[in-house]
């Protein structure tokens, strides 16, 4: 489990592109989005990115224990067009993971509905009767020598918790997950999974632009 100071409040904000629309950064883990419930959940990315860009607007979210890329609209009708390029999934997004055991084969893709685990929220679960669709690619990177795999994970949609599901549905849950693994796979200082790149269109010139940021984990 990370605790509350793993992101400390004087961290860097790590700025990959910024301009007139949009300000893209490097979230660290252990942040949230978002304002939380209570004061001591008050420190979040966007609050943090309106220290810079006072007018920055959310257009999508990374759970508080992941790590990487995420993208702020400086402008509504950019927050518009964003929005509607993720509903649509129109973006392409892949994920770095590491995994407990060795997963075979070498790519793939998971297909379970999801729903919320209404009893044990704000966990997830396979729900083949009241889920909604959700589909996640994966491919292997290697598999390292104390057990465990590299991934690259390419998720379809986009549900809530989906690759930490995804991952423990194929019995090899993501390492350090505090909801979803248990025992040896959970003892890891982190979440081992990082939002690697993201490739949008640009909401006012439509060009397709790429960004990346290192795996902070091997």
């Amino acid at each position: 489990m990370i605790d509350a100071d793993y992101c400390p409040p004087d961290e860097p904000l790590r700025v990959i592109h910024a301009d007139h629309a949009i300000a893209v950064v490097d979230k660290p883990a252990g942040l949230l989005s978002v304002p939380g419930r209570g004061a001591d959940m008050e420190d979040c990315l966007i609050a943090r990115v309106q220290g810079l860009y006072p007018e920055a607007l959310l257009v999508h979210r990374l759970d508080r224990d992941t790590s990487g890329v995420i993208v702020f609209a400086l402008t509504r009708h950019a927050q518009r067009e964003l929005s509607a390029q993720f509903e649509a999934r129109k973006t392409k997004k892949a994920y770095r993971a590491r995994l407990w055991g060795h997963l075979q084969p070498k790519e793939g893709r998971v297909d379970l509905p999801l729903a919320v685990d209404w009893p044990n929220r704000p966990r997830q679960h396979v729900d083949h009767a009241n889920g909604r669709p959700a589909q996640t690619d994966w491919k292997v990177l290697g598999h390292n020598p104390d057990g465990t795999t590299r991934v690259r994970l390419f998720p379809v949609t986009g549900r809530s918790h989906q690759l930490r599901v995804h991952m423990m549905a194929l019995g090899h849950p993501i390492l350090g997950d505090p909801l979803y693994s248990e025992g040896p796979a959970r003892d890891f200082p982190r979440l081992m999974l990082h939002a690697e790149t993201l490739r949008i269109a640009h909401p006012e010139t439509g060009r397709g632009m790429s960004f990346s940021a290192p795996v902070p984990f091997a």
